[in-house]
């Protein structure tokens, strides 16, 4: 997932923005060349610095974010404890009819130790009482 996308995305139930990303593994693209002339690129938010862009300025690292990418992680709702994957840099943000119980307890499990090193703050939040499952379930 680009962290370019953190200026768009919101929580698909309640419209919270911006959703909190916990990055458990990160690529590179060093060929990767920033070519636009407005900076900063996002208008609202910088997923990378995870600022507003208002307190970022000019100084946004366009750059360097325009060469990563998020290959593992979550986003995260503060307002509803929502919680959705990344998937082989792919967000799934999708309702929780449409997600699979198995799935997401099988990708909890799989990043728990990850996910308390990289957010001990809010990893016991999703891990035992995140919607729409946990691995409490």
């Amino acid at each position: 997932m680009k962290y370019r996308l953190m200026d768009i995305l919101a929580c698909p139930y309640d419209k919270t923005f911006p959703l909190v990303l916990i990055v458990i593994e990160e690529k590179e693209y060093p060929e990767r060349k920033y070519e636009w002339e407005k900076k900063p690129f996002c208008e609202e938010y910088c997923g990378l610095l995870k600022k507003s862009i208002k307190e970022v300025g000019e100084s946004a690292p366009c750059e360097e974010c325009i060469k990563k990418e998020v290959v593992t992680g979550v986003l995260y709702c503060p307002s509803c404890g929502r919680w959705y994957p990344i998937k082989e840099e792919i967000p799934i943000l999708l309702p929780d009819e449409l997600r699979s119980q198995k799935e997401d307890i099988e990708f909890l499990q799989s990043i728990k130790e990850k996910l308390e090193k990289a957010a001990p703050d809010l990893a016991q939040k999703i891990l035992y009482e995140g919607k729409p499952f946990n691995i409490k379930q």
